[in-house]
């Protein structure tokens, strides 16, 4: 897999475990993947935060939810990761980015608040950053909102991981660049990482916004990119939406749009500790 990421000319990867455990995970196990990254000369900008549900009124729910991600933390430190995507999860039973009307209340808002302010000292010893990723159907449904739990939660470790996708509506989906200014401005002084994903209007009578892979869609990458950068060379960019056969292709978009903008991305053969 890092030799095939290196040929489409990344030079990280953000990976989820999803059948793992971070509470059970043995130290030996992940300092075995940190060396192997070395070796093949590959950084781990990302690993998941397991998506838990922070915004729950349980109490006994909320507080196993935290000691997860607290753990995903520890183990990301482990492995050798940047940091950790995790969203806020849902109180849709069927997964922790579908719609619920509990997510939107004050409730939920000042829980994630609570959770994230649980997490922010495990994220510190490990220094590993807490970077929460939002989206229009959960807490953080707006960056005005997202904004003002980070505010609240007021922790260097815990920031925003920007998804480029995630907040744009019909509003602004024929100005998606609009929309990438405007939520760069609000939550700039948060953001650590981004997630570059595309998104596009499909023709039905109801309406559909669907995302995927970068390049298929409206989605103005050269002001993502150029935002990004503009808040520090270091920070990744992370393809997402794309299939392993699409990455090539991706690559090759993203190495365009950075050299057309004059931003320097990795070379694959550079350190992964002087990743930009």
């Amino acid at each position: 897999m890092c030799r095939r990421v290196r040929d489409a000319g990344f030079s990280g990867i953000f990976t989820r475990f999803r059948d793992n455990d971070p509470l059970s995970t043995r130290r030996e196990d992940a300092a075995r993947l940190k060396a192997l990254l070395a070796d093949e000369g590959v950084a781990l900008f990302q690993t998941t935060g397991y998506w838990q549900n922070l915004v729950t009124s349980d109490e006994t729910a909320r507080g196993q939810s935290v000691r997860v991600v607290q753990a995903a933390l520890q183990l990301a430190g482990w492995m050798g990761a940047r940091g950790i995507d995790t969203g806020p999860g849902s109180m849709n039973p069927a997964g922790p980015w579908f719609p619920h009307p509990d997510n939107w209340t004050a409730r939920a808002e000042e829980q994630l608040i609570r959770s994230l302010r649980e997490c922010a000292k495990a994220a510190e010893d490990a220094g590993v950053f807490l970077s929460l990723e939002s989206h229009s159907l959960v807490t953080p449904r707006t960056p005005e909102i997202a904004a003002r739990i980070l505010d609240a939660v007021d922790s260097p470790w815990v920031r925003c991981d920007y998804d480029s996708a995630n907040w744009i509506t019909l509003e602004t989906i024929y100005d998606t660049g609009g929309a990438l200014n405007a939520h760069f401005d609000l939550l700039g002084r948060h953001i650590c990482s981004a997630h570059a994903k595309d998104i596009w209007v499909e023709n039905r009578l109801a309406i559909h916004l669907q995302d995927g892979c970068p390049g298929k869609g409206v989605m103005d990458f050269p002001t993502l990119f150029t935002r990004l950068e503009a808040l520090d060379a270091d920070y990744p960019l992370i393809a997402e939406g794309n299939s392993s056969e699409e990455l090539s292709d991706v690559g090759a978009l993203f190495h365009r749009i950075a050299r057309e903008g004059g931003i320097r991305i990795l070379d694959v053969g550079d350190k992964p500790e002087a990743a930009r």
